[in-house]
């Protein structure tokens, strides 16, 4: 019906001047109105402008006023010729309105408020206040000093009013044909389609997302760290157990039963299954030997070492318990070099914050060989960072239980411009290796990152909390964007 009125009344009529007042005069609400010309507009059969109108409308208290009379006004009428106290005034008016009709009232000095008694100073007044906002109400256009005086006092608010002045487009037709969206067999059978109207091919529409499966960025970078070990000759270890005990994950990296990270505090011990079942005895021999007198050039700590504290059970703190166990694996057949590599999950009883997890990823790689040297492993790391994108490098002494000597190492991030530490190093003691049965010119050269780290730095994230856990948004695994390592 709006459709029709909008189109018939411009056959004969070049304009539309105003879609309100049309409105009125078919008796069709505005809003259909305005609805029927922005299609009509999108399709070209009309062109539309945009016409801005401001109103005054009143407000909830203007409303009150309108109806009851302004407060100044019921205060005026509510005080007999003879005067009124201040205590039975304000009962019979109510707070609200003794309290703005006085203020009022006596700007208007309408009455005289004493200390006790309210008294009359005219003997009529008008309801100024209540005349404009009725007009106003009733559509009538107030004065500019009338308007201020209400703004001021809160009774009226602008309201704007948008409708359009219409006029034909270039393809404008007294009635609206539906565009065909496809030929049909019937249509060419019958010769319809000479007489119909298609629809335009939008060339730069979107077309429906792919719904699909979605990798996750760890998952994007983890891939990428492992086609990099792959490529420089690793072979990734089984790293499929989240449990190991204490020996594997502490005792047989030569790391004493009295170190902090073997406190609960750090770790986190299973209650059920406390301890594990099986463990090479003759190994364990060879360790506790090795903790409590030394061997092999070496003093040892001087301690008691104690089984139960081996036995212990707890979700592993580090991938190199995986090391360990391959390194002793491999000591127990003919020698041959060898380098693996692991990319797992590992355990910490840290408190959370913006840059630390309970949980996290750690990458790992180690060679073993006869002859290794700190040089050997400078010029691997080196090669393995370069494919990171990060050709400076720099080292710092650290401490390890496990590795003597030990580094730090640090990166030149050419993004973040600074130097960032990007991981730590060293080569495995000889207490560590010489007790699992590896010959004596075999050395070991390692290291090891998160894998938490560079992905945040790839991916521009600030918490690790947006990365990984419950409190990652869904919609950063979907529309995350491809990030390439070493570019």
């Amino acid at each position: 019906m709006a459709e029709e009125a909008v189109l018939g009344f411009l056959e004969k009529n070049e304009e539309i001047k105003d879609s309100g007042e049309f409105a009125l005069e078919k008796g069709i609400s505005h809003e259909e109105i305005v609805n029927v010309i922005k299609s009509l507009n999108g399709f070209r059969f009309v062109d539309a402008q945009d016409i801005k109108k401001e109103r005054w409308q009143l407000t909830a208290e203007g409303k009150t006023y309108a109806a009851n009379g302004s407060p100044e006004f019921q205060l005026f009428m509510a005080v007999p010729p003879e005067g009124i106290s201040r205590v039975e005034l304000q009962k019979k008016l109510g707070d609200s309105v003794f309290k703005i009709g006085c203020q009022q009232a006596i700007k208007n000095k309408w009455v005289e408020v004493g200390k006790s008694q309210v008294s009359r100073k005219v003997a009529h007044v008008d309801d100024s206040v209540k005349d404009m906002l009725v007009k106003i109400n009733n559509g009538e256009a107030p004065n500019q000093e009338d308007i201020d005086a209400l703004k001021r006092r809160k009774l009226i608010s602008p309201q704007v009013w948008k409708g359009y002045s219409v006029k034909k487009g270039p393809n404008y037709a007294p009635k609206r044909r539906k565009p065909a969206t496809d030929l049909t067999r019937e249509n060419l059978q019958s010769g319809e389609w000479k007489d119909l109207q298609f629809k335009e091919y939008n060339f730069l529409a979107k077309g429906f997302p792919i719904e699909g499966g979605y990798l996750h960025p760890l998952l994007k970078v983890r891939r990428q760290m492992q086609m990099i070990f792959l490529q420089m000759g690793f072979e990734e270890m089984p790293t499929n157990n989240y449990v190991e005990s204490s020996f594997w994950n502490f005792d047989a990296l030569f790391q004493p039963q009295q170190h902090p990270a073997r406190d609960s505090h750090d770790t986190f011990f299973l209650k059920e299954p406390s301890t594990t079942k099986t463990l090479p005895e003759d190994y364990v021999e060879r360790v506790k030997q090795i903790h409590e007198s030394g061997g092999h050039g070496s003093r040892g700590y001087g301690y008691d070492w104690k089984r139960e504290e081996g036995n212990k059970n707890l979700l592993r703190t580090h991938t190199t318990a995986v090391s360990s166990r391959m390194l002793y694996a491999l000591a127990k057949k003919p020698f041959e070099a060898k380098r693996y590599y692991s990319i797992d999950r590992v355990f910490r009883n840290e408190a959370v914050d913006r840059t630390h997890l309970a949980e996290f990823h750690q990458i790992e790689g180690l060679i073993c060989d006869r002859g290794l040297s700190l040089g050997d492993l400078q010029g691997v790391l080196h090669d393995f960072f370069s494919r990171l994108g990060m050709s400076k490098l720099r080292f710092k002494p650290a401490y390890n239980p496990y590795t003597e000597p030990s580094m730090e190492i640090f990166g030149y991030h050419e993004g973040l411009k600074k130097w960032v530490e990007v991981g730590n190093s060293g080569m495995f003691r000889p207490e560590m290796l010489l007790p699992m049965g590896l010959p004596e010119d075999v050395t070991v050269i390692a290291w090891g990152l998160s894998l938490e780290r560079p992905t945040m730095i790839l991916y521009g994230i600030d918490n690790i909390r947006d990365l990984f856990g419950h409190k990652v948004d869904l919609g950063l695994i979907k529309s995350n964007p491809i990030c390439r390592i070493g570019l």
